[in-house]
């Protein structure tokens, strides 16, 4: 304990007693002048043992009771003015101590629980503000954490939107060839309905009619290359995500336009069986266009070496009970070997000697954002089925 600590208890101390004295005087005194009042004589005898013990606890309460007995016998026993009792007051005086102090005990038991009632409440409180204390700082650093979590999704997010767009850009590199392809014809045709116009309007005299064709024929082929060159910007924009209700076949067909000169220019017979009637699903035009053009880029790439048998490639839609429609590319080509086809789907796997391996990886995290699902099977024959699940538009069906 330290030395202030030990001033501050025998002040207490010395304050009790004080008071204990205090109060057994002014007892004597209010009892000296209203004796004839006062029914009892010990009244506020007892009252000043009940403040003293109240205040100081049990001792100065005894102390108290001991005064009181000291000025009842002086002031109020005969002989007064005189200390001294005698046989017949003693069972009184011990009644009166006993009393007295069962009063000293009860006050300063109940001192002592109100003052550890009051500790337990101050430790209490402080260790409830300790808590709070520490529960908010342990709320602020959760929610920096999600804030940072939320801030490293995004990133991530558009890390995969910016991977996504820079594989197109490499597949649209690949086709860059079909692509001027189909770009050539129309520009090419527009350019000799151009001359055939100008020597339709140049005759004598001019006829108007097969001049009127001709520019009918430019428009038509002008209309054809605005279109690829409308499919290529969209494929490589870069933007929000959207997602609309469309039709699968519909996002289909797209793609086969886009690639009718690579599959002409690699052999490649294509064949489509896509159902009607399917219900539209609610998906990312870009991206599920990616998908598709990526699938079928890698069936020619299986069937660039097979040159003992025809190369088909089939395209296929399904609805698939209940609520999900299938999209099935297959190829002729070697197959899938046994050694890769658990790895093909990892990052940067590829058995391609120009290739990046993330084709199949970013395909399958587009077709899962949507809630399908991205496998390959092996076919019967030769080559390779490679399938895709989306869900369809539940509205549609009610």
């Amino acid at each position: 304990m330290s030395r202030s600590e030990w001033i501050r208890t025998i002040t207490g101390l010395l304050s009790s007693y004080v008071l204990a004295a205090i109060s057994v005087g002014i007892a004597v005194v209010i009892t000296v002048k209203l004796g004839s009042v006062l029914k009892h004589t010990a009244t506020l005898f007892f009252c000043s043992v009940m403040l003293s013990s109240w205040y100081g606890g049990l001792w100065p309460g005894f102390f108290a009771a001991s005064l009181s007995v000291i000025a009842l016998d002086y002031y109020f026993i005969p002989p007064v003015y005189a200390l001294g009792l005698g046989p017949e007051d003693l069972p009184d005086v011990i009644a009166f101590v006993a009393t007295a102090l069962f009063i000293s005990w009860l006050s300063g038991h109940e001192k002592q629980a109100k003052e550890s009632l009051c500790q337990t409440r101050d430790e209490l409180d402080a260790k409830v503000r300790d808590r709070t204390v520490e529960l908010k700082g342990a709320i602020d650093q959760l929610q920096s954490e999600i804030a940072e979590r939320e801030a490293a999704e995004e990133s991530l997010i558009r890390a995969q939107a910016e991977i996504a767009r820079i594989a197109r850009i490499t597949t649209m590199g690949e086709l860059a060839a079909s692509i001027a392809h189909e770009l050539n014809q129309p520009l090419g045709s527009i350019v000799m309905s151009g001359d055939t116009c100008l020597r339709w309007l140049g005759a004598k005299p001019p006829n108007l009619d097969e001049a009127q064709q001709a520019v009918k024929a430019i428009i038509r082929d002008g209309s054809r290359a605005s279109s690829v060159l409308v499919r290529i910007r969209e494929l490589l924009r870069r933007g929000e995500r959207s997602r609309e209700r469309l039709n699968v076949n519909d996002v289909i067909r797209e793609i086969i336009v886009l690639l009718d000169g690579e599959l002409r220019r690699n052999g490649v017979a294509l064949r489509t069986e896509m159902r009607g009637g399917l219900p539209p699903a609610v998906v990312d035009r870009i991206l599920l266009q990616q998908v598709i053009l990526n699938l079928v880029m890698n069936a020619m790439e299986a069937m660039r070496g097979v040159s003992d048998q025809a190369r088909v490639l089939d395209i296929r839609t399904e609805g698939q009970l209940p609520d999900k429609i299938v999209v099935l590319i297959q190829d002729s080509g070697t197959g899938l070997d046994p050694e890769h086809s658990s790895r093909i789907f990892e990052p940067f796997y590829t058995t391609k000697l120009e290739g990046i391996g993330m084709g199949l990886t970013i395909s399958r995290s587009i077709v899962e954002a949507h809630g399908g699902r991205l496998w390959a099977v092996a076919n019967d024959g030769v080559g390779t089925t490679f399938c895709f699940s989306l869900p369809t538009d539940e509205r549609e069906q009610m």
